[in-house]
């Protein structure tokens, strides 16, 4: 270990829930801990331990203030003098909490989380540039979605600051990213050199088995032992793609056409939820949300019971993913550690990273056919061959995107400081 390292602050808009980024953010932290680093949590919104959390609302995206300058950065080249102004002072509070968060943790290395990446919160990236450049604070930033990959932020009034933060270099910073093709990109438009550390998940700790309390979720939201348990575990954004699963299951002539979704429908709006839902309506599939239902925690209560996602992938028959774009790909991972086969579409870091390796999937090409269709009745009637090819994924995803394989590449980047 990096003797001299030893406290880490992860900073984020949100480190709470199950979004890509929080999950990442407890795993990374999972394999510091073991290598006996200390990790603490900066953020507008937090679900991690209070004696290690620093919460500053001001960070948060949802924050109204942070809501009224953003409105003015994007769909517009120019901006209101007024605007300047309040991003400053944003800026200039949260950087004043970063400074704080800093001394109160006596931190020696801080991990920016996609808030240099993706200008969801302008005033951050800005004061997490700044406070990097005055401090000379070693620092890893972790990037999940650059801010040329979302067309939403093409045009800008606003690109003095991208140019500045999103992201910046800077002496002391390295840059991690989580697929090739950002690796290229990042180096091509800015000149910044970087590491790919993909998605990883605990291949070394395989899952238990289903329990009484994770099977009773079946029958909450109206499903028998017959009716198979397509799920969609994303969150419902357009990206996602969720009119396919809608197809699929529409498509398999079911006896009570389900679709469960687990994730709500996250920062994009709910338009596209409600098109999805009306959408669903009319080939004659019925969407369970349960996102409701879904914690990071077992509750059992009266009037309501909340499941963890573990609980409600280990209750699924197989796993729906027909996603335009992903970073790299949680729900894959997570279908892989759950032993679960999968359906999926083949986006463009699937086909550069992930497919490659040899997985075993069912996969199409941005179209539900027939054919398709075809394999996926064949597989679920064939229990056999869904154990087979359980076994085959689990081992090549311990190989390629493991634990030891952040260890591996982060200890690196730790100890070249």
């Amino acid at each position: 270990m990096a003797n001299h390292l030893k406290k880490i602050g992860f900073i984020s808009t949100r480190i709470a829930g199950t979004d890509g980024v929080s999950l990442e953010i407890k795993k990374w932290c999972e394999v510091l801990n073991r290598n006996g680093f200390k990790c603490y949590f900066f953020a507008g919104e937090l679900d991690m331990p209070p004696e290690k959390s620093f919460l500053a609302k001001e960070a948060h995206f949802e924050h109204p203030e942070v809501k009224k300058v953003q409105k003015y950065c994007f769909d517009r080249m120019t901006r209101p003098r007024r605007i300047s102004k309040k991003i400053h002072d944003i800026k200039d509070q949260v950087k004043s909490k970063l400074y704080r968060f800093q001394k109160k943790f006596d931190l020696d290395l801080i991990i920016p989380e996609n808030a240099l990446a993706i200008p969801m919160h302008i005033p951050l990236g800005m004061a997490i540039t700044e406070f990097i450049a005055e401090t000379a604070i070693p620092a890893i930033a972790h990037h999940h979605d650059l801010r040329w990959e979302r067309t939403r932020f093409l045009n800008s009034a606003v690109d003095d600051y991208l140019h500045m933060s999103f992201p910046p270099e800077l002496p002391t910073l390295k840059h991690v990213v989580i697929n090739s093709l950002a690796a290229t990109e990042l180096s091509y438009r800015v000149g910044i050199s970087n590491v790919v550390i993909p998605n990883v998940y605990n291949f070394e700790k395989p899952p238990s088995g289903i329990d009484s309390y994770a099977k009773s979720l079946r029958s909450k939201i109206g499903l028998d032992k017959t009716d198979p348990f397509i799920l969609h575990p994303t969150r419902v954004i357009p990206r996602k793609w969720i009119e396919k699963s809608v197809e699929l299951v529409s498509m398999l002539k079911l006896k009570k056409p389900s679709l469960i979704i687990s994730h709500a429908s996250g920062d994009e709006g709910d338009d596209y939820a409600k098109h999805v839902y009306q959408y669903a309506k009319r080939l004659g599939v019925k969407i369970l949300a349960i996102d409701n239902m879904v914690n990071s925690l077992r509750k059992k209560g009266k009037n309501n019971s909340f499941f963890t996602i573990g609980d409600v992938y280990k209750n699924a028959d197989i796993i729906a993913y027909p996603t335009g774009y992903e970073g790299f790909g949680n729900a894959f991972l997570e279908t892989i550690y759950f032993k679960k086969p999968i359906i999926i579409n083949r986006y463009s870091i699937y086909i550069a990273d992930i497919e490659p390796k040899g997985f075993d999937a069912i996969v199409f090409d941005n179209i539900i056919t027939n054919e398709t269709v075809g394999k996926v009745k064949e597989l679920l009637g064939n229990p056999d061959r869904i154990a087979e090819i359980a076994e085959k994924n689990y081992e090549l995803a311990r190989k390629y995107f493991s634990y030891e394989v952040l260890e591996k590449k982060l200890l690196s980047i730790i100890h070249s400081f």
